[in-house]
């Protein structure tokens, strides 16, 4: 058998099940590589070995009497430090909650763990999920398993890193602007974004509330289904939880992708560093070659995505931590303070103003996919960047370059999946991002299993 650790849940799922595979052997392992490797990559704040490996005992004794309750069950996962856990502190990634213990699990973490699933540990996050460096002056900063000189990407670096290095099999992260398909793309792993109200958000700590999703990470979109089938369901809790039927999303990952029909808005074409649209160009072509109907289109109103998006997010996030700026200011880190006090000064003509550019991209997008199954473009238009000594200035760099690229999904509510696309010349991953209409997980997770197949991600690095 390979390594364990770079399994998926999909293929140890049918070990586990044959009971050739114990959950507390499986889990036993994971815990000693976190134990062996993560002091150099920050991927977890709170390891919970203990517990771990009590779910893990109690989830063999299950199988062992025959109550095997599916393909998550006995797996190790990674829960994000926005995630509430009860009786484990959950950090936010922030000295301001560096002491917080919740008293209930978020829905999402009861889910999970309801199906089986086996809490290694909280897992790192650029501070309060505002940032995409994966930069942490609290408790470590998270570093890229294929070179540590580069960033991860955030906020859900340690989720990516960890998936990337085989500390864990899946993970939680949340997308605000881009904070799960950021890192996937920087770290070579899969990342969704469900449409917006799909996955509850009860007890997950907001960074804006109009835009917060929560989703699952992986190193196989199969994975992301089987997370999906748990994660995703109304919830009363939340008020923004849509009341959907939810399908099984691994019924059509073996579909074929005759017929389908990807847009490539020309506003994913502008600005792509030389490697990137040399990767994306090629990925095209694949695509094709799989059966699918690849052209460019125009969809003019994603040029707001830049406007509405800083001010939406800023704008909410400053009104959420306004208090406490005044009060605990030291609490926060030079980049995130900028960033938030720079939301203060949102009046309200501008996030109205902001609020209807939005209105505005979802009827463009509408109109797209009148034409489209889906629309395509990269990740994030820049390689990987390697860490700055000025935190500050890295990660507004990185805000500004990536944002206009991850932001329209957010700000329409839509479902975008970042798949890796290949390497760059410096040996670190690259990503593109599959975008669909509300609702329509299905169909991107169909085609990104199809993608997938022909080129599958081997992750050797972090074995050395």
């Amino acid at each position: 058998m390979t390594d364990p650790a770079f399994l998926t849940a999909s293929e140890l799922a049918s070990f586990i099940k044959s009971k050739q595979l114990s959950p507390v052997e499986l889990t036993t392992h994971f815990l000693n590589r976190i134990q062996t490797f993560d002091s150099d990559l920050h991927t977890y704040i709170t390891p919970l070995p203990d517990l771990a490996l009590q779910q893990a005992k109690e989830a063999e004794d299950e199988i062992m009497r025959g109550e095997y309750k599916g393909p998550l069950h006995g797996i190790p996962m990674g829960i994000k430090d926005n995630y509430d856990t009860k009786g484990i502190r959950t950090t936010v990634g922030s000295g301001l909650f560096a002491h917080s213990v919740p008293e209930k699990n978020a829905t999402a973490v009861d889910k999970l763990l309801g199906a089986g699933g086996i809490m290694l540990g909280k897992q790192n996050m650029h501070e309060l999920a505002a940032g995409s460096t994966g930069t942490n002056p609290f408790f470590g900063t998270t570093r890229n398993p294929w070179n540590r000189k580069y960033m991860p990407g955030g906020s859900s670096s340690g989720g990516t890193t960890s998936l990337a290095a085989g500390l864990a099999t899946v993970a939680t992260g949340t997308d605000t602007f881009g904070s799960i398909r950021l890192p996937a793309s920087m770290c070579g792993v899969y990342g969704l974004k469900p449409t917006y109200g799909l996955v509850s958000t009860y007890g997950v700590f907001p960074t804006a509330w109009s835009l917060d999703t929560a989703g699952p990470m992986a190193r196989s979109v199969s994975d992301l289904a089987l997370m999906l089938n748990h994660m995703a369901g109304y919830d009363p809790n939340d008020p923004a939880s849509l009341k959907v039927e939810i399908p099984d999303y691994t019924e059509n990952l073996n579909k074929e992708m005759n017929g389908i029909t990807i847009g490539v808005p020309a506003y994913y074409l502008e600005g792509l560093d030389p490697e990137v649209e040399k990767l994306f160009q090629n990925a095209i072509k694949a695509l094709q070659h799989l059966g699918a109907e690849v052209r460019e289109i125009e969809v003019p109103e994603l040029s707001m995505s830049t406007f509405a998006g800083y001010l939406t997010v800023t704008g909410e996030a400053s009104a959420l931590h306004h208090e406490w700026l005044q009060t605990h200011s030291e609490l926060y880190s030079a980049d995130i303070r900028s960033f938030f006090l720079a939301g203060s000064l949102t009046n309200s003509p501008q996030y109205v103003k902001a609020q209807q550019a939005r209105r505005r991209m979802v009827k463009g997008i509408q109109e797209a996919f009148k034409e489209v199954d889906i629309m395509l473009g990269p990740t994030i238009p820049i390689r990987t960047p390697a860490f700055r000594e000025n935190w500050l200035d890295q990660n507004l760099h990185v805000v500004k370059e990536c944002l206009p690229f991850t932001a329209p999904v957010n700000l329409t509510g839509i479902p975008g999946l970042s798949v890796p696309m290949g390497f760059n010349s410096r040996g670190l991953p690259a990503g593109m991002q599959f975008m669909g209409n509300h609702l329509s997980e299905s169909l991107l997770l169909q085609v990104g299993s199809m993608w997938e197949k022909i080129n599958p991600l081997s992750i050797k690095l972090a074995r050395a």
